[in-house]
């Protein structure tokens, strides 16, 4: 079980945390190209597009975040140590012979 903690500690949090970030980048871009554009006269509407963008994948990104908080508190589990101290008295269904 320790590679897999590592694994999510190593892997898997760094790269949400490198998509989140690139989302509130995008979210910024959009926000900064809407500005500039609008100071311009021009068409703001890519900013918008991409400001929506961000905000969509962040968004999403802490509800998926909430809803696995939601699941794990209410079923009083721990994803990063779950309980494997019954895993010696599990027993296949019918009789199989390896011999």
């Amino acid at each position: 079980m320790d590679v897999l903690n590592r694994f999510v500690v190593l892997i898997i949090d760094p790269a949400m945390y490198l998509l989140f970030t690139a989302g509130f980048l995008l979210f910024v871009y959009g926000l900064v190209e809407m500005l500039w554009k609008m100071r311009e006269g021009a068409d703001h509407k890519e900013g918008l597009q991409h400001m929506l963008y961000g905000l969509l994948g962040m968004f999403i990104m802490v509800s998926v975040w909430g809803i696995i908080g939601l699941i794990t508190n209410t079923i009083g589990a721990d994803p990063t140590n779950p309980d494997i101290s019954r895993i010696d008295s599990i027993r296949p269904v019918g009789s199989f012979n390896l011999r």
